[in-house]
């Protein structure tokens, strides 16, 4: 009723259905971690910056000057 040595050493190697799940489960994760990363550093993380500084602020909120109006018309 003794098992052999071959298979208790192969059983010991491959762990438990568990582990072994648990193990590729995590290493899906990583790997989707790793390459939604690269993705953001690729596509997104270059894109220049706005500036942010009170002179940009002031520019872009100050009126823009209109020419007068021709004086032929009304």
């Amino acid at each position: 009723m003794s098992r052999p040595a071959a298979s208790s050493s192969s059983s010991r190697r491959a762990g438990t259905p568990l582990r072994r799940l648990t193990r590729e489960l995590f290493g899906i994760v990583v790997f989707k971690l790793v390459l939604l990363m690269l993705i953001w550093w690729l596509l997104f993380a270059p894109q220049p910056k706005p500036d942010a500084s009170p002179q940009a602020i002031a520019r872009l909120l100050a009126p823009t000057p209109h020419p007068p109006p021709p004086e032929g018309q009304p």
